[in-house]
This record gives structure tokens, C-alpha cells and sequence, in this order.
């Protein structure tokens, strides 16, 4: 069902009807500083261009992101490109808004904040043809979403296995079935198996459409050949907010799935936990005050080597308590958010 807004800029014609093989969903809300590196990106894809269509989903963007896509329609009218409404203004919605408007046999899902490497569109459908998974995606490599040291610590940090524990997408060397891939590539059939997005979550959906794959006896392949970029937030305020619902909305998933969760989910929120219960006690026992001093200087004491650490490899010496900040601000608030999500049940 092609999209009821937005302008192709290839129309189908009588004697012409453009069927794609694949399409390329992307949902997005004012990403001015980025939209155009993506459709650059999709743009330069090793994978024929006659046989792509891009679906955008936009949710209703209030900043210049309608008209630079606009623009790259006026130059690259070789590439099929289509702007739906997303009027709900979520990821989920946008996902299955621009799923409507699919034509492909091949789904590939992206980010308006990431830009596919060359042969990221070759590569998914050479697993998926392989027979791999059911749905199969790559690597991130985390760039950073602005400038100035704090911006370049958020990118360090997001790729830190003390910062996302063992979530293979962003450091595998190794081709493997894991759990999640962050975007992912499927046959449009998987849909009519396993269902659209869940609308109900406002984040985690990825995650959760990849729980739905593997119930229903599916697979779901990372093969780190299969890179994009991701470009990370730029400061502190951002990253909190951004964790903030990533720990909200994952508490929400794991209620439903709660055979999905995994360790690295779990140690934010009991740290959380721990420094509350401490702190509370503290105020009447000096064991837990002892506690709770040891517990917050060890935890300092281990970012900040993990700074240096960092610092010293991409010799920048920024980075020895911006990365510290950013980690902290990603453990904190995705910790109280799942915390806050479990103890009030009513959705935000």
C-alpha cells in the first residue's frame, strides 16, 4: 500500500510500475544534522539503486529535516524516495506506518541518526538469502553527534563494554545469533509470522519485535561485516534523557518478556537500588554509611581508570573524566527510569 503523504520521486506509471526489491525504512523527527548523511550513504549503496525504494517516516519534524529531504529528491531523482506522516510521532508507529507504504520483498530498517556503510544493503540480503536468520543486522561504530569533548566522551563511552555490558552490536569481531540487532533486515513475509511493532512501546521495540522472532522459532543473526554509523548524542542532557527512556520502556518490555532479560539489564538498576538503600540506612547505621562511601569510591575509582584508559588509546586527554560523566549519566538514569518504571505502573 504506497503512502497516502509525502511525494515519490519516482511515480509509478502505467507502462512503468517500479517494483522494488527492497525497502528501506526509516523513521525520524527532526534530524536536520543528519538525514542528509543517511540518504547520501543510501545513495552510494553497492546494491543497485533500480531495485531500492526509501520510505522516510517523518513525525512531523518541525525543523528543516522535510526540506533537505526535499532537496536530495530534486537531485537524486534516480533513487526512489517517499515521505510518509507519522502522525503519532513515535518509532514503533513510524516503523509500521512506513511498512504500510512497503512495496519490497526485503525490509531493511535504519536510523535517521545512523549512515549504512556501502555494502551494509548487499550484505543484509546476502545473509538473508543464505538463510542465516530471520532477521539480520551489523555493528554500530559510534561517531560522535557534535563537537567538543563532551560530545567525543558520549561516543567513547557508548561503545565501552563497562557502558553496555556485553550487547554484542556494538563490539562483535565475530558472526553469531545473539538476542537483538539494533536496526535489522527481514523478509516483508516476517511481518505477516510475527506481527508490526508494538505501538504500546515507546522504545525497546527493536528488542521486542526480536523477542517475538525468536518465540516464534525465528533467528536472529549479527554479522559484524555489516557496519553503520551511528552518530551519538552530544551532550549529557541528551544521553539522560535518551537512557531515561531506554530504562523506562525496557522495564515495560520485560514485564511482558521476563525470560528476556539479560545480566547487563539487570546490574544498572540493583546499582541504583543499592546506592537508595544505603543512603537511607546510612542515615541511622554507620555500617551502611561505611557501605555506601566504599561502594561510591570503588565505583569512581573503576571510571575513572576506565577514562584513562580510554584517554590514553585515542589520545585524548578529554576523555579522562568526560568518559567517567557520560558512563555514570547512562548507568544512573537508565537505572532510577527502570527503577521509577516498575514501582508506577501508569505509562509516560
Amino acid at each position: 500500500m504506497p503512502g497516502d503523504s509525502g511525494n515519490a520521486s519516482r511515480l509509478p506509471q502505467e507502462k512503468d510500475i517500479f517494483v522494488p526489491l527492497v525497502s528501506i525504512i526509516v523513521p525520524c523527527y527532526n534530524e536536520q544534522n543528519t538525514i542528509s548523511l543517511l540518504l547520501e550513504a543510501l545513495y552510494q549503496q553497492t546494491f543497485p539503486r533500480s531495485e531500492i525504494e526509501v520510505i522516510i517516516s517523518d513525525g512531523l519534524s518541525t525543523d528543516r529535516t522535510r526540506e533537505q529531504i526535499a532537496n536530495f529528491q530534486r537531485q537524486h531523482s534516480d533513487l526512489c524516495l517517499q515521505v510518509v506522516d507519522n502522525e503519532k510521532g513515535t518509532i514503533p508507529a513510524g516503523l509500521n506506518r512506513a511498512l504500510q507504504a512497503a512495496h519490497g520483498q526485503f525490509v531493511v530498517r535504519l536510523d535517521a541518526h545512523s549512515k549504512p556503510q556501502p555494502d551494509y544493503v548487499a550484505r543484509c540480503l546476502e545473509a538473508l538469502e543464505s538463510g542465516l536468520g530471520d532477521n539480520v543486522g551489523g555493528v554500530w561504530e559510534i561517531h560522535s553527534g557534535g563537537d567538543g569533548g563532551i560530545a567525543r566522551a558520549i561516543a567513547a563511552a557508548a561503545s565501552h563494554p563497562l557502558a553496555v555490558g556485553d550487547a554484542h552490536y556494538r563490539h562483535a569481531r565475530e558472526a553469531r545469533v545473539v538476542d537483538t540487532v539494533p536496526f535489522g533486515a527481514y523478509r516483508l513475509t516476517l511481518i505477516e509470522r510475527v506481527g508490526l511493532y508494538d505501538e504500546t512501546l515507546l522504545t525497546n521495540e527493536d528488542y521486542e519485535f526480536n523477542t517475538r522472532i525468536r518465540q516464534s522459532g525465528g533467528t536472529v543473526w549479527l554479522d559484524p561485516a555489516i557496519r553503520s554509523t551511528y552518530f551519538a548524542r552530544a551532550t549529557l542532557a541528551a544521553l539522560a534523557s535518551q537512557y531515561w527512556r531506554y530504562g523506562f520502556w525496557k522495564a515495560r518490555m520485560l514485564r511482558r518478556y521476563p525470560e528476556s532479560l539479560r545480566w547487563r539489564q539487570a546490574l544498572p538498576p540493583l546499582f541504583v537500588l543499592s546506592l537508595l538503600v544505603f543512603g537511607l540506612l546510612s542515615l541511622w547505621a554507620l555500617p551502611a554509611r561505611l557501605l555506601l562511601i566504599l561502594e561510591c569510591v570503588l565505583y569512581c575509582l573503576v571510571l575513572l581508570a576506565v577514562g584513562f584508559q580510554v584517554s590514553m588509546k585515542k589520545k585524548d586527554p578529554a576523555l579522562i573524566i568526560g568518559v567517567p560523566l557520560a558512563i555514570a549519566v547512562m548507568h544512573l538514569t537508565w537505572g532510577s527510569a527502570f527503577l521509577w518504571s516498575l514501582i508506577f505502573k501508569r505509562e509516560s
